[in-house]
């Protein structure tokens, strides 16, 4: 409402303002002239402006420009009068208009408008206060002084109205952003268009060409010289080895964007991002292979970046910060999410060495909160995300404030580790899915009515459900294509074997049914016993559809996996026969309430 309300005020103040601008026209501009020395005289002036709003002077940093067109009228005003001036800001616009398609219409309108405001009130000042027509008298230079002083004050005003009319929130930011730089453009601007009356005196048309040509000679170099600032200021900004913003301009870009996020009340997520085994990379391959591998690795993930409002710098090694101005945490976990699933799937020459067979990167997000106060605070807490995305077991991403609550199971947790640790070595797939069945059991076990118990024993058969499979031989459990008879009959026997070493150690063996009966299917063709129904333990039957979800949705290089509602349209599919269907029920709306309510479309 209070949007609209603003955006209403504005129009009303262009429509004001534009009513003004024209009604000045009509009193004091001419449509023609009745002499041919006017015309010659109009249509140089005219093709002088269009000339000099062409080609302004590019100025250091980018987007800051000076246009010579003020010089211009203000000379036209002090040595022809304000009916010349306002006919040839008349004609200049319009064939603006006409030329430049780009800029909307009544952008051209209100440009008009308060350009006839501003040589208006220039005009009145400078005949109050004693100012004559023609030729330069210095007697008067105050008159000239004040004359352009009003013509910059109009401008800023008028300028500064139109937006605060359009966002009330911003008025000290508008004023400081129009008037920075002023003085030195009044100046210029003052000087120039004395000059031009000078001209003026002694040739008129020559003067003008003269002033023009060196206006458009001017402009030339410092093109030249905005190039060459623009080259050093590339160079000192990008790191030359990817490509990317290197870690001072990271850093400095990230005040900016973080500071404007914070006036403005607008999200903002970081992106801490960690290629995972580079070490190992290079042991492996030597260091001339692992720059090559940094310099195609930035030019992927800028790439990734190139048509969005995001910035990527490398901060030092093989890591690298991600800006993300007005994106949620979420949104940017997705987007990091895919790009690490490309990296994935994007064969990098010697990757095959490293544990999961390609390359890989571990990410911590941490989102813009009311409670940040510096930029380092919010780079310290994607950096704590990522470091708890390696801990997971590396090749993931995660927010920063979504760990675990893990305080009243530290201790036997802390145990289980030790024993999933070996499965790291001899296969980091399994390693993670346990994570992932273990993340899943935390949660989901706060939702289906479990006793305290049950919920610890559920929780802690998750992350050690797979144990077994440290006994299956490697070239089994990490063969690519698909098993035979005898190798499947092997991988079955995990279950068996992973019963025997939970059971031999006395504080877990209360987990032993999870471990060998988490195989077991509602209609009793599962294994290792083909139970049935409700004569497979509860938690078992739980862990059954966790672990056949993340199964269903784990990511693998150069594969293709289910999205989330393809999973949950399988464990529906297979409800009654494979698994326990009211535990389907339940976990399916688990699932939409913590997952796909956040996650975008093309993510699912």
């Amino acid at each position: 409402m209070k949007t609209s309300m603003n955006h209403l005020t504005n129009k009303i103040y262009m429509l004001v303002i534009n009513g003004i601008g024209f009604s000045i026209f009509f009193s004091f501009g001419l449509f023609t002239f009745h002499d041919l020395n006017n015309w010659v005289l109009a249509y140089a002036l005219i093709g002088a402006n269009l000339l000099l709003t062409h080609f302004r002077i590019q100025m250091p940093p980018e987007g800051n420009s000076m246009s010579m067109d003020s010089a211009v009228y203000l000379a036209c005003l002090f040595y022809f009068d304000i009916p010349m001036t306002l006919t040839v800001l008349f004609y200049t616009s319009v064939i603006q208009f006409l030329y430049d398609r780009k800029t909307d219409w009544w952008a051209h309108l209100y440009n008009f408008s308060i350009y006839s405001i501003m040589i208006f009130c220039t005009y009145h000042v400078f005949q109050l206060t004693n100012g004559t027509i023609g030729n330069i008298d210095l007697n008067i230079l105050y008159s000239y002084v004040l004359a352009l002083t009003v013509y910059f004050i109009v401008n800023s005003l008028l300028i500064m109205l139109y937006f605060i009319t359009y966002d009330r929130t911003n008025a000290v930011k508008i004023f400081q952003d129009i008037t920075s730089g002023t003085i030195e453009s009044y100046i210029s601007t003052l000087i120039l268009s004395i000059i031009l009356v000078l001209l003026f005196q002694t040739e008129t048309v020559f003067g003008l060409s003269l002033f023009v040509g060196l206006a458009l000679i001017l402009s030339f170099a410092f093109k030249q010289h905005f190039m060459l600032y623009q080259d050093v200021a590339r160079k000192a900004n990008i790191d030359q080895l990817t490509g990317l913003y290197n870690h001072g301009y990271t850093k400095e870009l990230l005040d900016k964007l973080f500071k404007e996020a914070k006036e403005n009340h607008k999200p903002l997520s970081i992106a801490f991002v960690d290629i995972d085994d580079f070490k190992k990379y290079n042991d492996e391959n030597g260091h001339l292979k692992g720059d090559k591998l940094l310099e195609e690795f930035g030019k992927q993930i800028g790439n990734a970046a190139k048509d969005t409002a995001y910035s990527i710098g490398r901060f030092s090694g093989e890591e690298f910060v991600f800006i993300l101005p007005d994106t949620s945490s979420q949104d940017a976990s997705s987007f990091v999410d895919r790009l690490r699933k490309t990296v994935n799937d994007t064969y990098y020459d010697g990757v095959e060495r490293l544990p999961y067979g390609c390359l890989s990167f571990s990410a911590g997000i941490a989102p813009l909160q009311s409670e940040t106060v510096t930029p380092s605070e919010l780079l310290s807490k994607a950096g704590q995300a990522m470091k708890y995305a390696k801990m997971q077991g590396k090749n993931n991403t995660h927010i920063y404030g979504t760990e675990i609550e893990e305080d009243r199971l530290s201790a036997p947790i802390d145990e289980m580790e030790q024993q999933l640790n070996i499965l790291l070595a001899k296969d980091i797939y399994t390693y993670r899915h346990s994570k992932r069945v273990y993340k899943y059991a935390v949660e989901f076990s706060q939702v289906i009515g479990l006793k305290e118990q049950e919920r610890k024993q559920l929780i802690l058969g998750a992350l050690i459900h797979d144990i077994g499979k440290v006994e299956v031989p490697r070239e089994i459990i990490n063969k690519k294509g698909k098993l035979d008879n005898y190798e499947w009959e092997i991988v079955k026997k995990h279950v068996t074997w992973g019963h025997d070493i939970v059971s031999k150690n006395k504080k877990f063996e209360s987990l032993a049914p999870l471990v060998e009966l988490h195989h077991e299917r509602f209609d009793g063709k599962g294994y290792p016993y083909g139970l049935s129904g409700e004569a497979i333990p509860r938690l078992a039957r739980i862990l059954c559809v966790i672990d056949s979800f993340d199964a269903m949705t784990t990511e693998r290089p150069y594969q293709r996996t289910k999205t989330f509602p393809e999973a949950i349209h399988e464990l529906q599919k297979c409800a009654g026969t494979q698994f326990d269907p009211d535990i389907v029920d339940s976990f399916i709306r688990y699932i939409h309430r913590n997952y796909l309510s956040t996650l975008e479309p093309n993510t699912l």
